[in-house]
């Protein structure tokens, strides 16, 4: 048998369950992980409350590291024995054995550790995607980044800082500000009741390119004030929830602006586009360019107390949960 934190309904951190599953065997192009590390991510609350939708019961996580036991029939991509990570749909890494698509596992280098592999593989590839790909950054340019003391926002303040972009990030505490100075950003904004007055006086009025927004409803339309003329909003999480209808005649009005809500799945559906995310991941944090901080560990048993943390704001950096 294998544990896995299950769910049978929707709900806070008490619907989540600490339960007995079959162990599961892998099937043609499938690769059976003993995990040694799962990565704590805002899409599990999301899965957890109904907000995405899946079939019940079900495993919450995306995002792990361990093992490969056993590989079905006509894998290639890894072998038995090899360390691997993920962070990849379907939902199921909240377990401490699972079976996935062989091609969604990436190869771990030698200087990658388990935990550190689980702590970035879906916020290090989205910090991947949203600053090579999505919009991508050139040296000189200042940036908008909300969430700045987060696990994706604390990656973002360190590769953008090494891509040579001057970083605002906007945080929630005075706490986190200092965090966030610490990996990277330049200028903090506590707060966004004033935002585009903070950024407007940071930047002499000139604006930014970009903004980076994984708050979602509450900060939307502060954000778009925070753009120059033909600036891009990206919109890329829902933390205080979805941001819903707009008008679109707004991005007309505030300076003919682009506005984009892009996925990690999208951007990785393709191996080769899988692994050279993954790739980049893993030489900026081999180089010291991007330090992973994992700052808080629960036991994988005790994944409803990791929520509770996580949606009370008292989390920074990565969360791992160990089976």
């Amino acid at each position: 048998m294998t544990k896995a934190i299950r769910i049978h309904t929707h709900g806070g951190p008490e619907v989540l369950r600490w339960e007995d599953v079959p162990t599961p065997e892998p099937g043609p192009g499938e690769a059976l992980v003993r995990h040694e590390a799962v990565g704590l991510n805002f899409i599990d609350v999301y899965f957890r409350t109904g907000l995405y939708k899946t079939a019940l019961p079900a495993t919450l996580g995306m995002e792990a590291s361990g093992i490969v036991t056993a590989v079905g029939a006509g894998v290639t991509a890894v072998k038995v024995g090899e360390r691997v990570a993920y962070a990849s749909a379907p939902i199921g890494a909240y377990s401490t054995e699972r079976v996935i698509a062989a091609d969604r596992l990436v190869p771990l280098p030698p200087g990658i550790g388990f935990n550190t592999a689980a702590a970035m593989m879906l916020q290090g590839m989205t910090a991947q995607y949203l600053l090579r790909r999505t919009f991508r950054v050139e040296p000189g340019q200042t940036i908008l980044l909300h969430a700045a003391a987060g696990g994706v926002g604390l990656i973002l303040c360190q590769w953008a800082r090494h891509l040579g972009v001057t970083v605002i990030g906007v945080v929630s505490t005075p706490e986190k500000a200092e965090v966030a100075r610490a990996h990277g950003a330049a200028h903090v904004i506590v707060g966004h009741a004033n935002l585009a007055a903070e950024v407007k006086r940071i930047t002499g009025g000139a604006m930014v390119p970009v903004v980076y927004d994984s708050v979602g409803k509450d900060t939307f339309l502060a954000s778009l004030d925070c753009l120059a003329p033909l600036g891009m909003m990206v919109s890329y999480g829902n933390a205080s929830g979805p941001v819903g209808a707009i008008d679109i005649g707004l991005l007309a009005a505030k300076g003919s602006l682009f506005l984009t809500r892009p996925n990690l799945a999208t951007y990785t559906a393709k191996r080769e586009d899988l692994l050279r995310s993954a790739g980049d991941l893993f030489e900026v944090v081999q180089s010291g360019a991007v330090r992973i901080a994992v700052n808080q560990t629960f036991p994988l048993s005790d994944a409803a107390a990791a929520h509770e943390a996580l949606e009370a704001r008292r989390t920074t950096g990565s969360t791992l949960l160990l089976p």
